[in-house]
């Protein structure tokens, strides 16, 4: 279950869902998601939906991290950018090998240390991991041409909008009851916000968790 061929049924439904972008196709396609899930849920790791990782956290669907991934690139090609919530390091390892340098935050210890694990072993050298509260985003290696954020806030920390490089895209769920996927992109000291599709995501939360 965890072959090439279906890896490659993945990326098809992928594709038929509506993702475009082959670089980001090709990515998931390489990437091995089994890894990222507990050993009892290797079996369903290419399977298109959300997987429990502990914590009270979920692996995102693969749809989702594609479109989000698709979107953050839609503009070209991005150096730096800054992931709000590690989890388990599936939605880091799709990026990675996709921009300059990627910096990810998760403020859950015992997450951040397995996907430091894992990522460490997979050879992802342009990652950078800190468990810290992601509110705060990472702003010592800023501004970045990209933010990606991996739960849902109320609404955009405005904290994350000064972290972000002009020209810069952010992309986050935002919302508590209805959750929507939203776009901002800066210009200069202005920032146009663009509402895409509903999303279901984790709420974005404060502190550090032991």
């Amino acid at each position: 279950m965890t072959s090439q061929r279906t890896r490659n049924r993945l990326v098809q439904r992928l594709r038929e869902a509506g993702i475009k972008n082959e670089e980001v196709l090709d990515v998931i396609a390489q990437t091995p998601r089994h890894l990222f899930v507990d050993e009892a849920l290797a079996h369903r790791a290419y399977e298109d939906t959300a997987l429990p990782i502990g914590n009270g956290q979920t692996i995102s669907q693969p749809y989702t991290v594609a479109r989000m991934t698709e979107i953050l690139l839609a503009a070209g090609p991005l150096n730096r950018v800054l992931e709000i919530g590690t989890g388990s390091g599936y939605q880091t390892a799709v990026l990675s090998p996709l921009v300059g340098k990627l910096f990810s935050v998760e403020r859950i210890e015992p997450l951040h240390q397995r996907a430091r694990q894992r990522l460490q072993q997979l050879n992802y050298r342009n990652v950078t991991l800190k468990l810290s509260d992601g509110t705060w985003g990472w702003p010592e290696h800023g501004l970045y041409d990209g933010i990606l954020a991996a739960a849902a806030p109320e609404d955009v920390p405005d904290s994350l909008l000064q972290q972000l490089a002009d020209g810069g895209r952010l992309i986050m769920p935002v919302g508590t009851q209805e959750q929507k996927l939203v776009l901002i992109t800066r210009h200069g000291e202005h920032f146009s916000r663009k509402t895409l599709e509903s999303v279901r995501f984790v709420p974005f939360l404060p502190g550090v968790q032991r």
